[in-house]
């Protein structure tokens, strides 16, 4: 598979280790991006979300002093967050449910499991650029609709009991 014309997409790479940060640049280059931003940490990630304005985030799940959910929560719900709508690929080894769930929960856009490949890197940038989900807004979450398919003939009944219909969607 080849990637797409990826030269127009400014990444953003937040990550605490610096091996892994160069890592994932040197990928995001290869598959022809030319604007990569660096952060180490999520604060720093989140002024560079401000300031460099990507087309998408690779965020690691756990750095110091702000973690990757804690960084996707500040970017999918913070008042003060200049893009919530910037999709969001969790890089991380823990895969453990509760970690995947609770990534998905903050409003996590796709989740890539260490060690990464080229090819695994590219499917998840091809999912974000060619088949954006719709956002959803819920009481405690904003973000990328968390059902991956939705049977337009679905009749039934709600799905939780809370379900609500709102202004962008089911939730």
């Amino acid at each position: 598979m080849s990637a797409p014309a990826f030269d127009h997409l400014k990444a953003l790479v937040v990550e605490d280790n610096a091996h892994m940060r160069t890592l994932l640049r040197s990928l995001l280059l290869a598959l022809g991006l030319k604007n990569v931003y660096e952060a180490a940490d999520g604060l720093t990630g989140f002024e560079e979300l401000r300031s460099r304005k990507p087309d998408f985030v690779l965020s690691d799940l756990s750095m110091k002093p702000v973690d990757g959910i804690e960084f996707t929560r500040m970017v999918r719900m913070g008042n003060d967050s200049p893009n919530p709508y910037v999709p969001i690929i969790m890089v991380t080894g823990h895969t453990e449910r509760q970690r995947v769930e609770a990534a998905r929960d903050a409003g996590v856009t796709e989740f890539l499991a260490k060690p990464i490949t080229a090819q695994n890197l590219l499917l998840r940038i091809i999912e974000i650029v060619e088949r954006p989900r719709p956002f959803v807004r819920c009481e405690n979450y904003f973000g990328p609709d968390r059902r991956r398919h939705r049977d337009e003939d679905y009749a039934g009944p709600w799905r939780r009991q809370d379900d609500v219909k709102d202004d962008l969607d089911i939730c």
